[in-house]
């Protein structure tokens, strides 16, 4: 057994057996309370129960080990008070390099003192209830913000939740289970969201327990999120099965892990002895969880023999599930499925279905997708045969690619590559050659393999004069390591299409004299062939040609001779990095002309007339540029001149960008081979921007994050507003930008996983004490980071448990990077790191795999955060903690166009002022509408409407007395109804719902007619761009001013199509929302009369239910096929506006109910068609149900179909 392998546990065949250990892990003799309990926590439910009733005792064994009463502290990731020291996360000066060099440290060290982690997991609902029961101390968050420290404990019956002290008398201070709905994690109830508290405590600290007919809330703080964790997950449980299931288990049932588990053993026990060696038992455990260390195995499995009175090495049944149990269970991964399971302690397929729809955002789930997983994931021979997912089935799908961070559809190539070359961003190498830094370097081949296999699109190639007339390449102040110009080609050719197809520019910078030029003519020609671009550029055209088109040519960037000379050489400038080579390596600079940085140099014909599309010019100035400049020509910059250029002329540097092509290279003062930040020169729209790959750090892995997200193909498509030829854009813009709507992004850093001790570090011996930045590069206006709290001695699984929020301006050019620290007293050490472009996340629950320095994946490292993108609230700025601000119209901030200072334009301009006024409002009235839905939910403003509406279904679920809550869906907009009294909570819920609706209907039939005001305004202003700058001039402008005057222009052509293009986005939004309470609405079961939500199989950016035509059906048969439908003489197909774009496509309907007939092309949406009112005679069964809703008995499924997901 000890050559165990993951891929066979991950495919879940590895070791199954029918469940052949019953009896194994059972105590016998359990009856009541404690036979809901799974088996594998039945002695620890005993232990507990038994030490909660006698109230004297000062301790108790929890799972086998002694803990004193009253400690908080659950979970692997416990700390001492002093690892507070690192609070105040992205305030506190940061004194750390974080691409793995140290500095100096500034924040304050502390010392602790803690000897070992407190280990002890929650890793079963049973361990969980025995904490619940043990109690702990919290606050109680009144409803005037004040705060009470109190002793929570649940009765040993499970049936009430207790505290203690309090003033109330002792029957008063108690709260019954069954009284309550609903569970919220985090601040999520008006009182924790006051103004008062929302800064004194973090998010992940705090839960409320809504409870009572009248939805009162008990608002709690405790002391760690693992507390906050385990009270959820506990109370969850017990308000969703406590009340019906608590004698269904049978005793002598065991779960389907340590039925697994079990099997696992019985292989093992070869012998049938009924115990196996400890080193077999840990080899085992091993291999079902890379990544974990065998010394952690040992002690642990020695830490339970000792607790039952057991040495040697030999290791039972018993000890072997209970330690891999403990190992192997991550509980912040148990606490997710615990909250998504229907069916105790793991989901089954339509459990499954619900989280990766919900939660995942996969769009058309179905139970046939679902059981796929289950049966590529689940170890276990029985949960394959019943499509039940255990615990270590879902970590295992959750650890797997389908549940990377990075989106699979970048894997390939998946931008438009027919723009123009100068649109795009080209991975580019800085001296190739170069094996370390510029001084000592030496020059070897194997870099441009690197370089090339890495996608780089640009590779430099720097020319002397050889021995034997034979031209060398070589970079540093020695020329003992010199490389055949041949052979350089030779392998140029050989590695240059094998990651990407796309052009490979070639920067020749030739340093020799005319005859070794012409031998390097003749070995480019030779070698290169066919390969090699030499057609002369079409000067009817305005643009270069696009990558397409230049797939698998390769483009020589340099000198050429000008066309008028006929000349067999030429003199040509030389301004570009060989200059400063030829500086460094002394030679003669009497030929600088002006101290300007150039010299001649002599040029033959053969060699000039090789480059075509990349001829090398001296960049004078912008103006000259614009004037003169060939598309075919390209000027190179020092990365300072570039600096100076992005600074003092942002927005002519973006302009200059948008036609030609620009390389930008490292400072000479760089001999250390040290990398510039590639994301200053992005910004300015630079193209190349030349990177030294053999340094790491985090400027490599910016650059190599960056160009993954086209399937590493070394060309990434540049932010439209960088593109279009009229529209306005700052490099330094440090706000929200026109026309682009700013996104939130909402990073749950959970935890970590097998964290390494940072390759040569010595201190504090093989203990890990991480903390994990959270960084965003891109514009000025979204540089930030943030840093998580340090977890004490604890690497194979640290719990962070923090949120953070980042608002990105422009998510086209920003970088997401992730970088794990060890925290030391002498410097901080650098783990690992993962970097990602913010159009590549994937929201919901992630892994992210980490890096190391040099760019290795570390193996079974990872991090578990959880993702969510919202669009930015209001129209200021994102509040400090969240989006719950919302601007009212007259505190609203509204996009206006700006004075050109000529009349007629002027003019035109002005008119759209009404237009933009209105698509703001239409936009953020739906924006305000939404967020205060979902608050009221008791959901963030990142939840989606299907968990809005299976929140008030759970609602309804847990309500005592007959509460009835329908949702229309026989209307054009569904309404949502009460019948008979309900609470004023839910009445404030309805309501928001039906300004939700409102406001959303509102935008959704009048956004054609706003967005064809804007699109007309801006096709008339574009209609003056070719004359602007003469009728300026006519106007008396000239100078600065007339320069202003176009600048004003662009920025107001930008408001013009960003706005618009908002307004379409938000429409879009809209649609899917309604789409989405159709959905939702079918699968709670709250559709009114047994309604059935029609499908929407297209983008729904049109009429929600123009797709289908509903007809009457007859009551006997609550499932009948119905004819087609769609008659297209009476319902005529109209195509959508050109300006729409598709959605993702929405889930599809069970086969069991095909109610809708599907168009080839989504019809317009101008104004609502009448639809008949004859609602389907059937009702969907409820998604998430553990016993029958206490309603009305018409509330009941019709045949007990089940429904899938829509």
């Amino acid at each position: 057994m000890a050559g165990v392998h993951t891929s066979d546990a991950v495919s879940g065949h590895f070791l199954d057996h029918a469940p052949s250990a019953q009896g194994a892990t059972n105590a016998a003799g359990i009856t009541g309370d404690a036979a809901a309990l799974p088996a594998a926590g039945a002695r620890a439910y005993l232990e507990v129960s038994a030490a909660a009733q006698g109230c004297g005792a000062e301790g108790v064994y929890t799972n086998g080990r002694y803990r004193e009463l009253g400690s908080p502290r659950v979970g692997s990731g416990s700390r001492d008070p002093s690892a507070d020291r690192s609070q105040g996360a992205g305030n506190a000066p940061c004194g750390i390099m974080k691409d793995g060099s140290k500095q100096r440290q500034v924040r304050k060290k502390t010392v602790s003192f803690s000897s070992m982690p407190n280990d002890r997991k929650i890793n079963s609902t049973a361990a969980c209830m025995a904490f619940m029961m043990e109690g702990c101390e919290m606050k109680k968050v009144r409803s005037n913000s004040r705060m009470y420290n109190r002793y929570f404990l649940l009765d040993p019956d499970m049936h009430w939740l207790r505290w203690e002290p309090s003033k109330k008398d002792s029957e008063k201070a108690k709260l019954e289970i069954k009284s309550i709905k609903e569970v919220r994690l985090g601040k999520k109830t008006p009182v924790l969201r006051s103004n008062g508290l929302s800064d004194q405590f973090p998010d992940e600290c705090a839960f409320s327990i809504i409870y009572g007919d009248n939805y009162e809330s008990l608002d709690l703080v405790a002391s760690t999120a693992d507390v906050v964790s385990t009270w959820v997950m506990g109370l969850r449980y017990l308000v969703s099965y406590g009340r019906h299931t608590v004698n269904m288990v049978e005793p002598s049932q065991p779960s389907l892990r340590t039925s697994w588990i079990g099997s696992v053993f019985e292989l093992a026990d070869m012998e049938k002895e009924g115990h196996i060696d400890m080193f077999r038992a840990t080899q085992i455990i091993k291999g079902l969880n890379p990544g974990m260390k065998e010394s952690r195995i040992e002690l642990k499995f020695k830490e339970l023999q000792k607790a039952k009175d057991q040495y040697g090495e030999a290791i039972n049944m018993d000890t072997f599930v209970e330690a891999y149990c403990e190992l192997c269970t991550r509980p912040e991964i148990f606490f997710l499925l615990v909250q998504f399971s229907s069916n105790k302690e793991y989901l089954d397929s339509k459990d499954l279905m619900l989280f990766v729809e919900v939660e995942q955002g996969v769009e058309a789930v179905t139970e046939d997708m679902c059981r796929d997983i289950v049966h590529k994931f689940e170890p276990s021979a029985e949960g394959r045969e019943r499509s039940y997912l255990s615990i270590d089935g879902f970590t295992h799908y959750l650890l797997s690619s389908e549940c990377h961070i990075f989106d699979p559809q970048h894997k390939r190539v998946c931008q438009d590559m027919t723009q123009p070359l100068s649109h795009y961003y080209i991975n580019s190498s800085h001296n190739a050659s170069l094996l370390e830094d510029h001084f000592w370097g030496s020059s070897d081949i194997s870099s441009y393999i690197r370089a090339l296999r890495m996608g780089c699109r640009s590779i430099e190639v720097i020319v002397w004069d050889g021995p034997d007339n034979e031209p060398v390449v070589y970079v540093g102040s020695s020329v003992a390591s010199q490389l055949a110009f041949s052979k350089v080609l030779d392998i140029i050719n050989q590695y240059a299409f094998e990651t990407s197809e796309y052009a490979l520019i070639l920067c020749l910078v030739a340093h020799c004299c005319i005859p070794q030029q012409k031998v390097m003519a003749q070995h480019v020609k030779k070698i290169l062939g066919d390969k090699l671009y030499v057609e002369p550029p079409n000067k009817e055209e305005n643009y270069l040609p696009s990558p397409e088109k230049l797939k698998g040519k390769i483009l020589l960037k340099g000198k050429r001779l000008p066309a008028s000379s006929t000349d067999a050489e030429g003199d040509v400038t030389d301004e570009e990095e060989g200059l400063e080579m030829s500086r460094r390596l002394g030679s003669d600079e009497r030929n600088h002309i002006n101290g300007l940085g150039f010299k001649r140099l002599r040029l033959c014909r053969e060699l000039s007339d090789l480059v075509s599309l990349c001829k090398s010019v001296q960049f004078r100035d912008f103006e000259f540029s614009k004037r003169d400049q060939k598309y075919w020509e390209i000027c190179s910059f020092n990365e300072v001149d570039a600096n100076r250029f992005a600074n003092e002329f942002p927005e002519e540097f973006v302009c200059y960008n948008k036609r030609f092509l620009s390389r930008v290279y490292p400072t000479p003062m760089r001999i250390d081979a040290s990398n510039m930040n590639p994301q200053d020169f992005w910004k300015c729209g630079c193209q190349i921007v030349a990177m030294n790959y053999q340094t790491p750090g985090l400027m490599m892995d910016l650059n190599l994050g960056w160009f993954r997200q086209n399937g590493n193909c070394g060309y990434v498509l540049r932010p439209a507003i960088m593109r279009e030829e009229v529209s306005y854009f700052s490099a330094n813009a440090r706000d929200s930008l026109p026309g682009v709507s700013a996104q939130l992004l909402h990073i749950k850093v959970i935890s970590g996983q097998n964290l390494p001790k940072p390759r040569g570090s010595a201190a504090k011996g093989d203990v890990v004490e991480p903390y994990i930045y959270v960084e965003i590069h891109g514009i000025p206006a979204d540089c930030a980071e943030q840093r998580t709290k340090t977890v004490s001695q604890n690497g194979d699984n640290p719990i962070f448990d923090e949120s953070f929020e980042f608002q990105i301006n422009l998510p086209e050019l920003a970088v997401l990077r992730f970088v794990v620290l060890d925290d030391d007293y002498i410097g901080d050490e650098f783990i690992g790191q993962y970097t990602i472009p913010f159009e590549c996340l994937q929201p919901g629950y992630r892994h992210v795999p980490l890096q190391s320095l040099t760019g290795e994946f570390l193996p079974n490292t990872t991090l578990f955060v959880h993702v969510a993108i919202t669009n930015r609230r209001g129209g200021g700025k994102a509040h400090k903690r969240g989006l719950s601000v919302r601007k009212g119209r007259k505190a609203r901030e509204y996009t206006t166009t700006k004075t050109t200072g000529i009349k007629v334009v002027d003019e035109l301009f002005r008119a759209s002022t009404q237009p933009l006024r209105e698509a703001t409002d239409l936009r953020e009235n739906v924006q305000n509408a939404m967020v205060s839905f979902k608050e009221l939910c008791g959901l963030t403003p990142a939840a989606n409407m299907k968990q809005c509406i299976l929140t008030v279904s759970s609602w309804l679920m847990n309500s005592e007395r007959s509460l009835r809550v329908t949702v229309d869906l026989s209307e054009t907009y569904p309404t949502m109804e009460a019948q008979g009294p309900v609470p004023e909570l839910l009445r404030k819920v309805l309501t928001a719902y039906d300004m939700m609706i409102q406001t959303s209907r509102t935008l959704i039939e009048s956004a054609d007619v706003v967005h064809a005001k804007l699109t007309q305004a801006q096709r008339a202003g574009l209609d003056f761009h070719e004359d602007l700058h003469r009728i300026g001039a006519k106007e008396g402008l000239k100078g600065r001013k007339l320069q202003k005057a176009m600048e004003s222009y662009a920025w107001n052509i930008t408001v013009l199509k960003g706005q618009a293009d908002l307004l379409k986005h938000a429409k879009s939004e809209a649609l899917d929302n309604l789409r989405q309470i159709h959905c939702a609405a079918q699968s709670c079961g709250l559709s009114k009369n047994g309604a059935s939500s029609p499908q929407l199989q297209h983008p729904p950016h049109h009429h929600p239910l123009q797709q289908v035509q509903i007809q009457q059906q007859p009551q006997a048969k609550p499932h009948p096929q119905p004819p087609p439908l769609h008659q297209p003489q009476t319902q005529p197909q109209v195509a959508p506006p050109a300006y729409l774009h598709p959605l993702p496509q929405p889930h599809p309907q069970p086969p069991a109910l095909p109610l809708v007939q599907t168009v080839s092309k989504p019809p317009a949406y101008p104004q609502p068609p009448a639809i008949p009112q004859h609602p389907y005679q059937f009702q969907c069964q409820q998604q998430k149900v553990a016993g029958p809703l206490e309603a009305t008995p018409e509330k009941e499924t019709a045949g007990g179909d089940p429904v899938g997901s829509c």
